[in-house]
């Protein structure tokens, strides 16, 4: 098979790399990719966003599958442009990806439905918002309504942040469009875990769990982010857990896409919170998470194809999802200043440290080729690098030890991804 995959992150290139395992794979391309993912595919000068071109681009070159990776072109409707040319794509419709692509959207679904999620008001008049927070109990939570690379998301501790919010969002636009709509909703406190899963419009086949690292900075201070590491799987996401969401959470979430004409195929990432009341969904993403791919996709033992294939002919019944004992930890490294302002254009030295090494990879999030071939950084969020170990502590300090590997000028990471598993 011919296997286009569309774009450029460090999720992209776990994809690709998983791809790339498989006998189905005789040639990959990926749109626009990045200097990793040029280890394993040919890269293509099409942006993520270039629907046209990249249908055009899977026509010319015989493409018998294409894997949507980001949310942008999902959300965008990538999936329907191909469809109505006869192309074979795997991930949501437009009218399924609002799932993420609106937070309002999702918690009207999950209330309608009786998902369990934290308590919300929604606005369209920023004027409105600030009326409602006067009255509000604190802390509590803004969120853009639309796409805002994981950062469109305030939690205010007073009033006044919370007006600040309201203006940072709704009027200074900071977010782009994504706040012309916002939605106010109850802090909710616990553990926060992601579960990824497969999704067919009917059956779900949940993944391996992993936990996320957001902020910044060490012990969760500063900027939320797109991420900055994180482990799979948590030991917080216990059996128990685990059953309440399948009856509660995932198979409903699903029914109620379908329920709605909204037929959901692709990857459903589920954001929860393990609040003491029980789990709620914090968010939904319709894809895989980034960097959350760079530790459940090394675990899983599955051919991706296959499992992709099953997804778009609603057979995923008949795989049985199959994951490695080990457990697997992500370290991003960062360019300093990130979320905020970075320099890019740096050489990367140490990659080649990385070749032969079973259990050790590194994922490219953001780099490119600089004039003479060698590899430079292009981005806030540079590399991923991800360690299996027999349990999570030894994933952790085989991750760690990794990180050394390899630099790059104003090369910044957290130290403590993953220093809650000693409190398991």
């Amino acid at each position: 098979m011919k296997i286009l995959i569309v774009g450029s992150g460090g999720r992209e290139h776990a994809i690709a790399w998983k791809v790339s395992q498989s006998p189905l794979a005789e040639k990959i391309y990926c749109a626009p990719g990045n200097a990793g993912i040029a280890e394993v595919a040919e890269c293509v000068d099409i942006g993520a966003m270039e629907f046209d071109k990249l249908a055009s681009f899977a026509k010319e070159k015989a493409i018998d599958l294409t894997i949507i990776g980001m949310d942008d072109p999902l959300v965008g409707g990538i999936v329907d442009v191909f469809e109505a040319q006869g192309l074979r794509v795997f991930g949501p419709r437009k009218n399924a990806a609002i799932l993420e692509g609106s937070k309002a959207f999702s918690k009207d679904l999950m209330k309608k439905y009786h998902i369990p999620t934290a308590a919300y008001e929604t606005f369209d008049d920023p004027r409105k918002a600030e009326e409602y927070l006067k009255t509000a109990k604190f802390p509590i939570v803004l969120k853009a309504d639309g796409l805002a690379l994981g950062k469109g998301v305030l939690i205010c501790n007073t009033l006044e942040e919370a007006l600040e919010g309201v203006k940072t969002i709704m009027l200074d636009k900071k977010f782009g469009s994504a706040g012309n709509h916002m939605v106010i909703e109850e802090f909710m406190t616990g553990r926060e875990v992601s579960v990824l899963s497969f999704v067919d419009g009917k059956t779900i086949k949940t993944m391996a769990s992993a936990q996320d690292h957001k902020r910044a900075k060490d012990g969760d201070q500063g900027l939320n982010t797109g991420g900055m590491g994180n482990f799979s799987p948590t030991p917080f996401y216990t059996k128990e857990v685990d059953d309440f969401c399948r009856k509660y959470i995932f198979q409903p979430t699903v029914d109620a896409m379908a329920a709605e004409g909204r037929e959901f195929k692709g990857v459903i990432f589920f954001g929860l919170m393990l609040t003491p009341e029980g789990p709620k969904v914090l968010e939904y993403n319709a894809r895989f998470g980034d960097p959350e791919a760079q530790v459940v996709l090394p675990r899983m033992e599955n051919d991706m194809v296959e499992v992709v294939e099953a997804c778009i002919d609603g057979r995923l019944d008949q795989i049985d999802l199959k994951f490695k004992e080990d457990a697997a930890v992500c370290v991003v490294l960062a360019s300093d200043g990130y979320p905020v302002s970075y320099e890019k254009g740096l050489p990367i030295r140490g990659l080649e440290n990385f070749k032969g090494k079973d259990g050790y990879y590194v994922f490219h999030a953001g780099t490119k080729f600089g004039p003479e071939g060698q590899v430079l950084t292009n981005g806030g969020r540079v590399l991923g690098v991800t360690a299996l170990g027999k349990d999570l502590k030894e994933a952790r300090k085989n991750a760690y030890e990794a990180v050394d590997w390899v630099d790059f000028d104003n090369k910044y990471y957290r130290h403590d991804i993953g220093k809650a598993i000693d409190e398991a």
